[in-house]
């Protein structure tokens, strides 16, 4: 993590337009060049945030998801900017459209499907995105999806247990919209047939699918 001072802060951030803002300030800048600022503070005095900061696991969740071919933002630079007491992380953002954009527009028809694999995959290379929602899913121009907004990710050796795929998905079925759309098509659950085909038939396609069904149905 690289310390920026102030008059280099102010410089970088010169000319910046606000993506992102609540009441403690900032929280995204879009940069002259197209590159983002995204800022993090440690809301609580005892927090994880103090030993591992936030900026830092967005930069090393990048490099984990880039390790298995998982399309992400490019990571830049990680700083700490003591004069406004926040890190920050600086990248080149992810091109394309989120999947919720696509739905509220015109979703390609195969999208839910695809959803379904692409998810399967992430659980099977060991990807738990406890924000998991269409929003920060990412179709790319090159027709590939990929992930966003990565700071709440964690990265492991082996595939997802039941229990976590499961937490994954009840994350997922809070948003109402984001439900309606994925179970909207008459044929049926494209979204499930997606996830199941990369499954395959193995004990725990078994174990999960029942559940899964009863989840989204």
């Amino acid at each position: 993590m690289q310390a920026l001072n102030h008059p280099a802060y102010l410089a970088l951030r010169e000319g910046a337009e606000v993506i992102e803002a609540d009441g403690s300030g900032d929280k995204v800048l879009g940069l002259r060049d197209g590159s983002m600022l995204k800022f993090f503070r440690r809301k609580r005095l005892v927090s994880s945030a103090l030993l591992f900061p936030y900026a830092k696991r967005f930069a090393s969740n990048a490099r984990a998801l880039h390790r298995r071919q998982v399309p992400c933002p490019e990571v830049i630079a990680v700083y700490r900017i003591p004069s406004i007491e926040r890190d920050a992380v600086h990248y080149l953002p992810l091109a394309g459209r989120t999947v919720r954009q696509l739905f509220e527009g015109d979703a390609p028809p195969a999208l839910r499907f695809e959803l379904g694999q692409f998810v399967a995959r992430l659980h099977a290379h060991g990807v738990y995105f406890r924000s998991l929602h269409l929003g920060n899913i990412v179709l790319t121009p090159d027709q590939q999806l990929g992930l966003i907004d990565i700071a709440d990710l964690s990265c492991q050796r082996r595939p997802l247990s039941t229990g976590k795929r499961l937490r994954n998905f009840q994350h997922m079925v809070r948003y109402k919209a984001d439900m309606h759309w994925l179970l909207a098509d008459s044929a049926g659950s494209p979204f499930l047939e997606g996830y199941r085909l990369v499954l395959g038939d193995s004990p725990a396609s078994h174990t999960l699918m029942p559940r899964l069904s009863t989840l989204f149905g």
